[in-house]
């Protein structure tokens, strides 16, 4: 049996490295990778190949971008990737699942379909949607991260539909490193970031072990901090108040400097919505390994993170205000001259309507979240052409969030606490202290748990055989995994006690999965004229879910090498992605659907573009069907806080399918040394995906596209059948929806001549994503809507990303001279229309970074520069419908200035 070869042994490597690297722009990088072992593997296989034999494509970053960006958490690295989507990000542009985290939303067709890794295995999740919160994983570690756009589910299981991202995390590195990192914009956003990395052999080389310890301070940046949201104002009652009395309907107010108005007082409180949220993260991580003898090797890692998390949970950030009939006696002593007249007493009594703002502030969503993971495993060789890996690892995440600004309405015996206070406080002006009213309330307890267990043989057939073009190449193996959740809500918010519904229920649910998986690499043909190596490989995966029984996945590709100036690749897979716990065991929460009426003095900015209104009230909606529903006339007047935005999961959904078709071509030529380019073609297609149908799609289409009795899309928005206004809207998951994308990635990497005294060194390197075709069906029954280059909640990735432009890229110029280094990177975000209306357009969006390098030595760097370098603003909709959706994409920081200090000892 043969000593165990560690480099072949390496966890995930990309097919597109040695790509990748040309397009960092630098030599020093470069020269990291030379003489790497032509054997690893590679992401999106299981089989020890050479990087360029692959047919799947990979766009890799390494720790040299990472660093040069200065990229303090894994959202600032997937900002700018062109293949990236908004997800849920430091903006808490989402509704209110995430709770603070960051996602990963590759080609926006989802953050539950992008399955995240770690060194080639899952990652801890930490939502009921599957989806992984980037800021619990280590920055400074990072090695290099592995981007596959496109579906992976025979390799790597269920959620690889849209693609994979896998972090290699540096469990080779040995010393001791330093840094930190810091970044200031004009007020507010700041951060600051301090690592700390030891490396060490122990036992004579032996073993290694890898130490890490990261600390992360990011502060808010509030809306008012920035002058574009101006125009996107959210109005409430102020805190003087607003006044009815109930028998004469004589209306009185006080603004907030206390004086005495006879017209409504409202206060705009957008400008203390958060644009940023805060947050504080301290991580822990080590990897470790042990030759145990020469054949044998164990390995893992322990990684601990706690993230505490301010933003916007599901109750929202505005103040909490009252509207309703309290009784006011003839003897309160804090009624207003001005008033008393305006009231009337009946045996001492009056009814008065009071609307105003409690002045508890903003309401803040707190999370205190704390990840952990555990991996250990055992791999060896059995010959030297056959090894194994065996591991087990299980992960958890454990988190709390309370809500601030928010308070219980009724006391213990069910007396409404405002209405107690009515003679007791003085209600009339802004000096009225509720501050004994308010409470901090449980929003939630949450737990995620996670294990894993698999077993991989994998080698060549070189011990028994090869064909004329070389040995086949295989891996084979067997995965059981097991998820489990549980999440408990407050009281206040179960019981529709506190100040607006939380949306919050109990959630106790289980499933696991057996998995078996192969995969083959065949050469074909090797070492004849235009035919350096031609290859066919495939895979296959079988599931046993507990939740929905049997299915599968496969794979089926191949490589065509011409000679070492041109290669090209091409696969078709088939996905699949079982149910998460939040789609088949999610309880039905009920939120108001005043949060999602625009109209409403409780609309949340955020929930923007999934209700607007009733077509048949405004007069838009076709006559007959109005009638047909019983919907009353127009221009009747509706209350939208008395109906309810009902959503959940479904016992009945069944696993999402899919089909991906890549093909691609790589020039490296030889006229040009070191310059490539890469060209993808990418077709994702996924039917019987999960969606649901948010009340103002099905209104369109059931009262104005397609007005027949039998739309099956008129059941998801009911009526009150007296009335006949609406009075609930079931937006519960379905297998309703299909999603199709058509896409081009090129990756172009160009190293330019010397340019004499100026410098040794200049490249240029370009990434883009084109979208030829994109489109959302969300049934059967309807046709689909074309989402290329739109933004809005009809086309959004479960509910995390509402922008899908139709182009976007980054292009990096890079200069080298002795120990400096200078990067100019152009972002651009191309143009976007409403997906509703077609008529708001948002510009094609363009931003710079300027990065300046110093190596003062060889183990010391400064690095400083500017994000955003001519402070380009966030486009706004006309609307400011998805002001703050269309900011999860968009830079709401503005002009940024940071700089960092690595010492390696």
């Amino acid at each position: 049996m043969g000593r165990i070869n560690r480099k072949q042994l390496a966890t995930t490597a990309s097919l597109a490295a040695l790509v990748s690297v040309m397009m960092s722009g630098s030599p020093a990088h470069a020269q990291a990778n030379e003489g790497v072992d032509d054997r690893i593997v590679v992401t999106g296989s299981r089989i020890q190949r050479s990087e360029l034999t692959s047919p799947t494509p990979v766009t890799s970053v390494g720790s040299d971008t990472i660093d040069t960006d200065r990229s303090v958490t894994v959202e600032d690295v997937f900002r700018r990737l062109p293949q990236a989507g908004g997800g849920a990000n430091a903006t808490g542009a989402t509704d209110g699942l995430s709770l603070g985290a960051s996602t990963i939303d590759l080609r926006g067709l989802g953050q539950n379909r992008t399955l995240v890794l770690i060194n080639g295995t899952r990652a801890t999740p930490f939502s009921f949607r599957n989806t992984v919160d980037t800021n619990t994983l280590p920055t400074g570690l990072i090695k290099r991260v592995d981007v596959l756009t496109g579906g992976a589910a025979a390799i790597y299981g269920a959620d690889a539909v849209s693609g994979v991202v896998n972090f290699i995390l540096n469990d080779e590195f040995e010393g001791l490193q330093l840094s930190a990192t810091g970044e200031v914009a004009d007020g507010g956003a700041e951060s600051v970031n301090s690592e700390v990395i030891v490396g060490a052999e122990f036992f004579d080389g032996r073993g290694h072990v890898v130490g890490y310890v990261g600390y992360t301070k990011r502060f808010e940046l509030l809306a008012g901090e920035r002058e574009f949201t101006s125009g996107s104002a959210t109005f409430i009652p102020s805190e003087g108040g607003n006044f009815t009395d109930v028998a004469s309907d004589n209306f009185f107010a006080f603004d907030d400097e206390g004086q005495f108005q006879t017209t409504r007082q409202t206060v705009d409180v957008t400008p203390d919505r958060y644009l940023i949220q805060p947050m504080e993260r301290l991580h822990a991580s080590t990897l470790y390994k042990f030759e145990l003898s020469p054949d044998v090797e164990f390995y893992g890692r322990a990684q601990f993170t706690n993230v505490k998390v301010t933003g916007a949970g599901s109750t929202g950030q505005t103040p909490i205000s009252v509207n309703q009939e309290v009784v006011i006696s003839e003897t309160n002593p804090y009624i207003p001259a001005e008033a008393m007249g305006l009231l009337t007493f009946v045996d001492g009594e009056a009814l008065v309507n009071v609307e105003r703002n409690l002045g508890l502030g903003m309401q803040r969503t707190k999370v205190n979240r704390n990840t952990y993971q555990f991996k250990g495993g055992l791999r060896g060789a059995l010959t030297d052409n056959l090894s194994w890996d065996a591991y087990a690892q299980y992960g958890s995440t454990d988190e709390t969030a309370r809500i601030l600004g928010n308070a219980i309405v009724n006391d213990a015996s069910g007396a409404n606490r405002f209405a107690a206070l009515a003679d007791t406080v003085d209600i009339f002006g802004p000096d009225a202290d509720f501050s004994d009213f308010g409470s901090e309330i449980i929003h939630s307890s949450r737990k995620r748990d996670q294990f894993v267990a698999s077993l991989v043989v994998s080698g060549s057939s070189a011990d028994l055989f090869q064909l004329p073009a070389g040995p086949v190449d295989f891996a084979a193996g067997y995965e059981y995994r097991r998820e489990t959740g549980r999440q408990t809500p407050g009281v206040a918010l179960q019981n529709g006690l506190a100040f607006g519904l939380g949306g919050v229920s109990s959630i106790d649910a289980s499933f696991d999965t057996n998995e078996a998986f192969g995969e083959i690499l065949v050469p074909l043909l090797s070492d004849l004229p235009f035919v350096q190596q031609l290859n066919f490989e495939g895979a296959y995966r079988r599931f046993d879910f507990s939740t929905t029984g049997v299915g599968d996945a496969d794979k089926f590709g191949g490589t065509w090498i011409v000679n070492d100036q041109i290669r090209f690749r091409g696969q078709r897979q088939t996905t699949v992605r079982s149910p998460n716990l939040g789609e088949f065991a999610g309880p039905e929460n009920q939120l108001s659907l005043a949060l999602f009426d625009p109209a409403s003095p409780s609309f949340v900015p955020r929930f923007a573009g999934r209700f607007n209104g009733d077509p048949c009230l405004d007069g838009s909606g076709d006559a007959t069907q109005c009638a047909a529903f019983g919907a009353p006339a127009p221009g009747t007047m509706f209350d939208s806080s008395q109906a309810i935005y009902s959503f959940g999961g479904n016992p009945d959904i069944k696993p999402e399918k899919g089909k991906t078709i890549t093909a691609g071509v790589i020039l490296t030529p030889d006229l040009l040394p070191g310059a490539s380019l890469v060209v993808d073609y990418i077709n994702i297609e996924i039917t019987d995906a999960v969606s649901q149908i948010q009340p103002a799609a099905a209104l369109q289409n059931c009262y104005i596209d397609n007005p027949s009795p039998d739309n099956p899309l008129c059941g998801a928005v009911l009526r009150d059948p007296v009335t006949g206004l609406i009075s609930k809207a079931l937006v519960n998951d379905f297998n309703l929806s299909s999603l199709k994308q058509e896409a081009f990635d090129v990756k172009l990497v160009l190293p330019l001549s010397s340019l004499g005294d100026f410098g040794h060194d200049f490249s240029i390197s370009y990434a883009n994503t084109i979208v030829i075709a994109q489109s959302r069906q969300p049934n059967a029954t309807v046709a689909a809507v074309d989402c290329k280059g739109t933004f809005g909640g009809t086309c959004s990735g479960d509910f995390a990303t509402f922008l899908q432009p139709d182009y976007k890229h980054r292009a990096d110029f890079d200069w080298e001279n002795g120990p400096f280094a200078a990067q100019l990177s152009w972002r651009r975000i191309g143009s976007v229309v409403n997906a509703d209306n077609r008529a708001d357009k948002l510009s094609a969006q363009n931003y710079f970074d300027l990065t300046a390098i110093y190596n003062v030595t060889e183990d010391v760097r400064i690095t400083a520069g500017i994000k955003n370098l001519f402070d380009k603003q966030p486009p706004l909709p006309q609307g400011g419908g998805n002001f703050y959706g269309t900011l999860s994409e968009y830079d709401p920081i503005g002009r940024a200035f940071g700089a960092s200090v690595t010492a390696k000892f």
